[in-house]
């Protein structure tokens, strides 16, 4: 047999059937479902009369559009109120597991998917989000799917789909102090552009992969969409046994061994070949921001504005000077000078309690500047809680943020969390395209650290400056 990649190995194990056209039937193990995507799907099953083939294997939350704050009120009438009860009327009515606003389970899909141990390694999992790529730290195939997808996977527990090419990014060196996974995943999409990953399954490796937290190779795969990657993956080893061992819906201990003997092989074999190879030498990185309106208009904080005049390609310095005209920045002018109005802490991206961690470190005994308003919203109700055991909240709301209750939140703008046009935010969260965070607002990407400084700071600032707080 030819030597086989991770991604190889997981796609050959779901494979029902090949087909002339090049595409395969693959076995759909795990479902995430949430409010926003699922709703044309359980229409289609109604209307077909169809029934869901597997229930178990589905866990549904509603995570974009519900509020962080004044979750004991009902939610008043509009959009938001309209989902949550359909997505609630579907799962009762199919036998989906609901978990509920208010439930200590609660939060992001792709927070509580791993928390609750419904993430696996070796799976297939799906979701309607395109960042479902984040459960590939796991070693397994995750991608996001559309309504149709989803409506398919409900009634035959498969879905039809071409393999992809494979890319190895090979991550040399280990990080500096004040250096993150997030700046790791932003220079990547800056060097190879957010279409460099298209058509291929991305495998993170390297040295600087064993240095790495579940917490972290998740933000890491979750921006994989980013880089224009459906499928982001890390192979599984000790530190992914030993954070999926125990949780409520991983193997039972009769099956534990077993399990894990499995999961371990999942690895690309020494000699396999990828169609594309990218190194990046993480030990060189500083921190990074984006200065743009898609995540490969990045940069090091240290740096200016770059001057879309240099720019060769007549495309891209279109699309440079579109960036900047939105953004209301200049050529040349200074990153760590730009003034900021607000910070967001959170997103499936940045909302794990390794996050918030990062983040209390640097605002304890500080206070947001007078000219910023902050908010940190927990991934999910277990985050929170553990958070608030830590005392998290209470250095977040000494330092003035707001503390919230789980949600997807300003990351997408589909709730209360948003921004005024004109507004400029510093953002923990994944996408920095126009109007994500609201119409007109205007979001610079970057780790929690470098956040929570510059809620502190009033503007982005290198939170390697900062120093020790009194």
């Amino acid at each position: 047999m030819s030597a086989l990649t991770l991604y190889d190995k997981v796609w050959q194990q779901h494979v029902v059937k090949d087909y002339d056209d090049g595409t395969s039937l693959l076995y759909i193990d795990r479902h995430l479902v949430q409010e926003v995507s699922s709703p044309q799907a359980f229409a289609g099953l109604v209307a077909e009369g169809r029934n869901l083939v597997r229930p178990a294997a589905h866990i549904a939350v509603a995570d974009h559009a519900v509020p962080t704050r004044l979750r004991h009120l009902p939610l008043p009438d509009g959009l938001a109120s309209r989902q949550v009860s359909r997505l609630e009327a579907n799962c009762e009515r199919f036998g989906i597991h609901y978990i509920g606003m208010n439930d200590n389970r609660h939060g992001i899909v792709h927070v509580i998917g791993p928390e609750l141990g419904f993430t696996l390694p070796g799976v297939t999992l799906v979701c309607g989000d395109s960042h479902t790529s984040t459960h590939g730290a796991f070693g397994a195939i995750a991608f996001g799917i559309g309504a149709s997808e989803c409506e398919c996977v409900f009634a035959t527990q498969t879905l039809r789909q071409k393999k992809q090419k494979t890319m190895r990014v090979m991550l040399n060196g280990a990080l500096q102090p004040g250096v993150a996974v997030k700046d790791i995943i932003l220079a990547l999409i800056a060097k190879i552009g957010t279409n460099g990953g298209v058509g291929h399954a991305i495998e993170y490796a390297g040295p600087a992969i064993a240095t790495l937290s579940m917490e972290a190779r998740m933000t890491l795969c979750n921006m994989s969409i980013e880089a224009g990657s459906r499928v982001g993956m890390i192979a599984p080893d000790q530190i992914t046994l030993d954070y999926v061992r125990g949780r409520k819906l991983a193997p039972t201990p009769d099956m534990q061994a077993a399990a894990e003997t499995h999961w371990m092989s999942l690895r690309s074999d020494a000699d396999a070949s990828f169609d594309r190879e990218v190194e990046l030498d993480v030990s060189a990185l500083v921190p990074h921001v984006s200065w743009g309106t898609n995540p490969g208009e990045t940069a090091p904080v240290s740096d200016r504005i770059p001057d879309p005049a240099l720019e060769t390609d007549p495309a891209r310095r279109a699309k440079m000077e579109r960036s900047l005209k939105y953004m209301a920045l200049a050529p040349g002018m200074k990153l760590d000078e730009i003034a900021i109005d607000r910070v967001f802490i959170g997103s499936c991206t940045n909302g794990r309690i390794e996050d918030l961690r990062l983040a209390a470190e640097v605002v304890e005994g500080r206070h947001v500047a007078s000219t910023v308003a902050g908010i940190v919203v927990p991934g999910s109700a277990s985050v929170r809680i553990q958070a608030e055991a830590e005392g998290l909240d209470k250095i977040f709301k000494q330092a003035g943020f707001e503390w919230r209750d789980s949600g997807c939140s300003m990351c997408v703008a589909m709730n209360d969390d948003r921004l005024a046009p004109g507004e400029r935010c510093a953002s923990t969260s994944n996408r920095n395209f126009e109007g994500r965070q609201g119409q007109g607002g205007r979001t610079h990407l970057m780790s929690p650290a470098m956040a929570a400084a510059a809620a502190i700071s009033g503007h982005l600032v290198d939170v390697r400056t900062l120093g020790k707080s009194a």
